[in-house]
């Protein structure tokens, strides 16, 4: 049965947890992925074809780089049944290498088959990327681990975040009305 909820799952559990496998039950095989980036302090391929190339992307080679990832959905999640949902994201997660800390957020597009209900293209926007200094990282992971997770409402996401400069943008962007975007990989 066609499960739209249950993609965007796979997904965030497959990419947070560096379980690539589970990307087969959130995208079809010659799925699609575009990538948005509007900062400097992280990078991606534009375009990737394929559920191996998008696993290798978003999953393996991520993981090489960070860990203690946490992404939620913001909102509601879509229904079982739709062929496209959007919703704002925010990750939290720690490099590997400095232990420096990370938190972005952005948007997701979602357009799923209406046959398998697995992702056929995923649209990423990533509007912020913030380095936070590794002292944060107690209060800034209690924050996102004491959340709703993967589903998360931006409010209760606001309203428990840590008072701390490094959030600001990222905060700023989540409590801030949903762009009236037509396209913005056209």
């Amino acid at each position: 049965m066609k499960n739209t909820t249950k993609a965007i799952e796979n997904y965030i559990f497959g990419k947070d947890g560096n379980r690539p496998d589970l990307l087969r039950n959130a995208f079809s095989l010659d799925a699609t992925l575009n990538v948005s980036v509007q900062t400097s302090s992280i990078r991606f391929p534009p375009n990737v074809q394929g559920r191996e190339n998008i696993a290798e992307v978003l999953v393996s080679g991520f993981s090489l780089q960070y860990e203690n990832i946490y992404t939620f959905c913001l909102g509601a999640p879509p229904k079982p049944a739709a062929n496209v949902h959007k919703c704002k994201w925010l990750v939290g997660m720690s490099t590997k290498a400095t232990g420096e800390l990370r938190v972005g957020c952005g948007e997701y597009h979602w357009v799923f088959s209406p046959q398998s209900g697995l992702a056929i293209q995923l649209s990423i926007v990533i509007e912020h990327m913030l380095e936070c200094p590794p002292q944060h990282m107690r209060k800034i992971m209690d924050w996102l681990q004491g959340r709703r997770y993967p589903w998360c409402e931006s409010t209760d996401m606001l309203d428990s975040a840590p008072p701390l400069s490094c959030l600001q943008p990222v905060l700023v962007y989540i409590a801030a009305s949903p762009k009236k975007v037509t396209d913005l990989f056209t």
